[in-house]
């Protein structure tokens, strides 16, 4: 007898949501239990993907129709209070980014999948990018010799579209908290996660230094991260940045015996290459198309289903929310 598919409970259902919960559900190992999301609209969107589904009005409501793991795609603010109640209640969960406004809030999350022995993955979507995947690869082989730089930039020329994400309560910051976690993600995860000595930042809302402004969150934001290695990492992001294009995206890792770097093509938000140095000579390591998004929500989906628990490399999303506190300055950090 073939195994019963894990039941799959999708809370938050606008774009990303929907597009995560597609993503998953192609897998064909999961299938749609309940939806659940304030708009209506969402909802009967997300309807069209899994039409036998239940409707559900609240969290309570998709975890009483007994899913064996739920997809978060809400409002930061909401993300560690919801992950922990499903958890408490046994269901494995996959959440959008950040998992916690705070490395508070994550280590509490974190702590909730260890105690139920649940599955907890976080949508660090980057990382599936084939070009991310070849640069690991090659750093992880000393392809590069030892890694002593490491430049990171996102500027994104729109800025988000809810009003949540410019209130400091609700988002726990503003473009390092949206874009900025995938650098520290992505340079961290590069590197084998090396312990970070030292931050240092500095943080602008709308041309001006955002210090003294509790009430705004930064819309630019520059930092520099030493780590035990020795290494430096530099990263830059932003919303609205006049750059000339939708979008700028680069990931670079510099060692002794070369380099390599992933790069968005055309200020595509989609479309990166990646590329490894030597000296002046460059090597495609990967190019365009490839179909990442949602890479992340079926990797979780897949493990779901293969029966795995918690992962203590959960651990790891604390230490990437430490490093956001100390680019924010918030003491404890």
């Amino acid at each position: 007898m073939a195994a019963r598919r894990p039941r799959i409970g999708f809370l938050g259902v606008g774009w990303i949501g929907r597009h995560r919960m597609q993503a998953i559900l192609e897998t064909g190992l999961v299938e749609a239990a309940a939806v659940a999301d304030p708009s209506p609209e969402m909802a009967q969107e997300a309807g069209r993907l899994a039409p036998d589904a239940l409707q559900a009005a609240t969290l309570d409501d998709l975890l009483d129709a007994g899913v064996d793991g739920v997809v978060i795609a809400t409002p930061s603010a909401l993300h560690a209070e919801q992950a922990i109640r499903a958890l408490e209640r046994g269901v494995a969960v996959f959440c959008q980014k950040p998992l916690g406004r705070t490395a508070a809030e994550a280590a509490a999350v974190v702590e909730a999948a260890r105690r139920a022995d649940r599955l907890l993955c976080v949508d660090l979507s980057y990382r599936f990018t084939e070009g991310m995947a070849k640069i690991r690869d090659v750093v992880a082989s000393g392809g590069l010799g030892r890694v002593y730089a490491v430049d990171l930039v996102f500027h994104n020329a729109y800025g988000p579209d809810k009003p949540w994400f410019y209130d400091p309560a609700q988002s726990g910051g503003g473009c390092v908290m949206d874009l900025g976690v995938h650098l520290v993600d992505l340079a961290l995860w590069t590197l084998g996660f090396p312990g970070v000595t030292g931050a240092t930042s500095s943080l602008f809302a709308g041309g001006e230094p955002l210090a003294g402004h509790a009430d705004r969150v930064e819309d630019y934001a520059v930092a520099s991260l030493t780590l035990e290695t020795g290494a430096v990492v530099q990263l830059a992001c932003s919303w609205r940045l006049q750059a000339g294009c939708d979008a700028i995206i680069s990931a670079a890792f510099y060692g002794t015996e070369g380099g390599a770097a992933l790069r968005n093509v055309d200020g595509s938000f989609y479309d990166f290459r990646a590329e490894r140095f030597r000296g002046t000579a460059r090597e495609e390591l990967a190019a365009p198309p490839d179909a990442w998004g949602g890479r992340a929500a079926a990797d979780w989906a897949r493990r779901l289903a293969a029966g795995e628990r918690f992962d203590p490399q959960a651990s790891r999303l604390v230490d990437i929310s430490r490093v956001l506190d100390r680019i924010y300055g918030r003491a404890g950090s």
